[in-house]
C-alpha cells in the first residue's frame, strides 16, 4: 500500500471507524494498485466515481488516492470487462496507479458526519439523537448510529425549514410531500424531524415524527410516508416530506466538512510530505430540476 493510500486510511478512519458501516456496505479501501503514482501528493473527494469523474482524477498525475462516497465497487464481479463501464473505471484506476477507498454509510454515521450536518441544515436548535444507535462503539462516538431525530426546542414552520435548508444546501428547488389535512404551508409547526442521507426509507419508516428529511424517497414510499397520517396519535404521526434529491443531501459535506478535515488530519499525523485535498469540479447530482 502506498504511503499516501495508507495515510488517507487512516485518517478517514479516525474520523468515520468503519465499525459504524451498515453490515451490506462496501466500505474502506477498494482500490490497493500494486503500482502506485511515485510524484502522488493529491487526495481527490467526489461523490460518484463517473467515468467524467475518473477521467478528471486521472488526469491530474499528482492526484494518488480518489476518496468516493458511493462505493464504485458494490456488487461482485465474476470478470472484468471493458464493456460494463464500472469495470472499466477500476481497470483504469489500477493500470495507472490510482487508490480507491469508499468511507459511505461509516461517514454517515459518525460523529461529525453527513447526517450531523444535515441536521444543522435544518437551521433551528434542538436534540440530536440517531435512529438507531450503533453497537459498536468507538471512544468518542457515544451519540452516533444510522439517522438522526431532530427534537426542536421550539416548533418551527415547514416554510421556515425550507428556507433554511435550500440556503444552507445552495439548493434553488426541493422536493415537499404534505398529507391532505396539512397541505396549508402554515397549518401546523414542527417539532421533530427523521433525517437521513441518501436513500432514507428503511431508516425513516420505522419512526413516528413530523417531518422526514432524506435525499430520496420512491414515489410509493412517500405515498407509505403520507398514509400514516391516519394514525390517531395525530401529534407523532409523519405529515410531511421534505428531499432535496438523492447526491445533493450529501454532495456539500465534501466541501464544507470532510475536506478541511481530512486536510487537518493529514498534517498532524507526523509525516513530512504535505498532501493537498482536492475537490472534483465535475461531479454533481444527475438530476436537473428544469
Amino acid at each position: 500500500m502506498s504511503t499516501l493510500l495508507r495515510r488517507t486510511k487512516t485518517a478517514l478512519e479516525k474520523l468515520a471507524p468503519l465499525s459504524l458501516a451498515e453490515p451490506w456496505d462496501n466500505v474502506g479501501v477498494l482500490v490497493d494498485p500494486p503500482y502506485p503514482r511515485p510524484s502522488a501528493s493529491k487526495v481527490f473527494l467526489t461523490i460518484d466515481f463517473t467515468e467524467a469523474v475518473a477521467e478528471e482524477a486521472l488526469g491530474d498525475e499528482k492526484v494518488g488516492v480518489v476518496v468516493a462516497y458511493h462505493p464504485p465497487i458494490f456488487r461482485p464481479w465474476k470478470r472484468l470487462e471493458m464493456a460494463d463501464v464500472k469495470q472499466r473505471i477500476m481497470m483504469k484506476c489500477i493500470a495507472k496507479g490510482l487508490g480507491i477507498y469508499s468511507p459511505h454509510t461509516a461517514v454517515d454515521a459518525c460523529s461529525g458526519g453527513v447526517n450531523d450536518w444535515l441536521s444543522s441544515a435544518l437551521g433551528f436548535p434542538g436534540v440530536l439523537k440517531p435512529i438507531v444507535p450503533a453497537s459498536n462503539i468507538p471512544e468518542g462516538q457515544e451519540t452516533v448510529g444510522s439517522g438522526r431525530i431532530m427534537t426542536f426546542h421550539k416548533p418551527v414552520s415547514l416554510d421556515l425549514i425550507i428556507k433554511e435548508v435550500k440556503q444552507r444546501l445552495d439548493l434553488k428547488y426541493v422536493r415537499v410531500a404534505r398529507a391532505l389535512r396539512h397541505k396549508e404551508p402554515s397549518s401546523q409547526n414542527i417539532s421533530t424531524v427523521g433525517i437521513c442521507a441518501g436513500s432514507g426509507a428503511s431508516v425513516l419508516s420505522p419512526i413516528k415524527v413530523d417531518l422526514y428529511f432524506t435525499g430520496e424517497l420512491s414515489h410509493h414510499e412517500v405515498l407509505a410516508a403520507l398514509a400514516q397520517d391516519t394514525s390517531d396519535h395525530s401529534s407523532i404521526v409523519v405529515d410531511r416530506f421534505l428531499s432535496g434529491e438523492h447526491s445533493n443531501t450529501e454532495r456539500g459535506y465534501l466541501t464544507k466538512v470532510l475536506k478541511p478535515h481530512l486536510e487537518k488530519l493529514l498534517r498532524e499525523d507526523g509525516d513530512d510530505e504535505a498532501v493537498e485535498v482536492v475537490v472534483s469540479s465535475i461531479d454533481r447530482d444527475p438530476l436537473d430540476i428544469v
